[in-house]
């Protein structure tokens, strides 16, 4: 996933943050919308679909919820409401994006005319899942952070085989991940190994790793939001504050024109005037009677540079015999010395 213009794509997922709360989700899209990104990103989740009664996470998980199988029930909204959702994104300028973690998810998205998808790091060898994505020719969007390259290998060649184009985020399923775990390593071995398009996909809970990655070319990157860390919810602690989104957004703009942009260091036209502010000349730190070999002792350099030898120069002046009484502080020129 590439902006139109080459452009790092910023994708922001609200995830579960609207805690089932449709007017909360719609708020989180509002004020995404201000904040410089090009999508809002959410995770489609029917529980009786994607969850059997042998799930580990089926345990006690909240005060609200008995169960993480009763959390998964508290983040539904039905198709109409995924349907206002979207229709509330493209209002406000964003792409709606979401991961399916069924095929009753991904039926209902098609349902609701999607462009293109994103796969969790957790469906990505859920090949039944991604046949059916791969039928409908639209592009995918894959998260690596449980998957090695064998794998990475399998899923790609499933969605190259049905011609849906696809790209490849790097990923660390470590919430928050550390600086040691971003793998921004994988960039450029994902790059030269499958030949598209890869992103980063963020748990940082900052935004310096979304920084680093746009900075070494990244397609998109994608992070997790929320308005306060302080809220409830499993993604919280490796999210990225609203305020914060809109200052990683302005980074990563700022990044991509300065890539855009070589700097010659070879044309120094402009800087003639401040180069010779700047710069410096040879002068002598105490007064010299003529007939005084030169010593480096004698030597300091001051600004500016022009007013006689160059500071540069300071080696061809040693042993040569000052011609006439000099003062200290003076700069020295060719004719204060011979040979």
């Amino acid at each position: 996933m590439t902006g139109e213009d080459g452009s790092v794509v910023l994708i922001a997922e609200i995830g579960q943050a609207h805690e089932g709360s449709l007017g909360l989700a719609h708020s989180y899209i509002e004020a995404l919308a201000k904040t410089g990104v090009d999508a809002a990103k959410f995770q489609v989740h029917i529980a009786e679909a994607e969850s059997s009664a042998f799930e580990k996470f089926r345990i006690n998980f909240s005060r609200e919820d008995l169960t993480r199988f009763d959390y998964w029930k508290r983040m539904q909204f039905d198709v109409e409401e995924w349907a206002g959702l979207k229709r509330s994104c493209e209002d406000h300028g964003l792409e709606f994006l979401a991961s399916p973690f069924s095929i009753a998810a991904f039926d209902l998205l098609e349902q609701i005319g999607v462009q293109r998808y994103k796969i969790g790091s957790g469906e990505l060898t859920n090949s039944l899942l991604l046949d059916r994505i791969s039928e409908t020719r639209k592009e995918v969007i894959l998260s690596s952070g449980l998957s090695s390259y064998a794998e990475l290998e399998v899923a790609t060649s499933i969605l190259k085989k049905a011609g849906s184009p696809y790209s490849i985020l790097q990923c660390t399923s470590s919430y928050p991940t550390s600086p040691e775990e971003w793998g921004l390593n994988a960039l450029s071995e994902m790059r030269t190994r499958f030949q598209c398009p890869v992103g980063f996909s963020d748990h940082s809970g900052d935004i310096f790793a979304c920084l680093a990655a746009a900075a070494l070319g990244a397609s998109a990157v994608e992070f997790h939001a929320v308005f306060d860390k302080r809220m409830f919810g499993p993604d919280t602690s490796s999210s990225i504050v609203i305020d914060d989104i809109k200052r990683l957004s302005e980074g990563i703009r700022q990044i991509e024109k300065a890539l855009r942009s070589p700097v010659d260091k070879n044309r120094l036209e402009r800087y003639g005037e401040i180069k010779s502010m700047f710069g410096k000349s040879l002068a002598v730190n105490k007064d010299l009677k003529m007939g005084h070999k030169m010593v480096v002792g004698d030597l300091e350099s001051k600004k500016p540079a022009g007013m006689g030898i160059a500071a540069g120069d300071y080696q061809r002046v040693l042993g040569k015999t000052i011609t006439r009484d000099v003062n200290r502080n003076s700069f020295l020129n060719e004719t204060d010395l011979a040979n």
